[in-house]
């Protein structure tokens, strides 16, 4: 996990107003906008490598209401289309969703249809081989 951080961190490529990493208050207050508690890698990854830009795809992020990437607006949007709402998403690729349920476990939910038999161990291993690559 540390090494996949660093990685992120190397890789960030410099945009002209570049993302802020949350405080512990705001993501207390995405869970409770939520009603859910986060997992604890998705929290790790806000509080650690939200603000960096890697690659193509755009993990959410827990600062600013009005970002495209924002969680609870994320989430709603999600639910809205048909998400199971015991699972948060983490990623949108237009109205397809990575996604964590409560255990940690990541998921690509597309067209209504969430393949459960594949998956990630962790937003670390998704972060690895999906985002980092992308």
């Amino acid at each position: 996990m540390h090494d996949i951080i660093e990685q992120l961190q190397q890789l960030n490529q410099p945009v002209p107003v570049p993302l802020e990493l949350p405080e512990f208050d705001d993501i207390v207050d995405v869970e409770e906008q939520l009603l859910l508690p986060l997992p604890a890698d998705l929290k790790e990854y806000l509080l650690e490598v939200s603000n960096v830009i890697v690659g193509s795809l755009e993990p959410v992020t827990a600062v600013d209401p009005q970002s495209h990437t924002y969680l609870p607006e994320v989430a709603a949007y999600a639910w809205s289309i048909g998400l199971p709402r015991y699972l948060v998403p983490i990623c949108q690729l237009g109205d397809s969703f990575y996604c964590m349920d409560e255990e940690g476990l990541v998921y690509f939910w597309e067209d209504g249809h969430l393949d459960e038999d594949d998956y990630w161990e962790s937003f670390w291993h998704w972060a690895e081989e999906v985002w980092l690559p992308s």
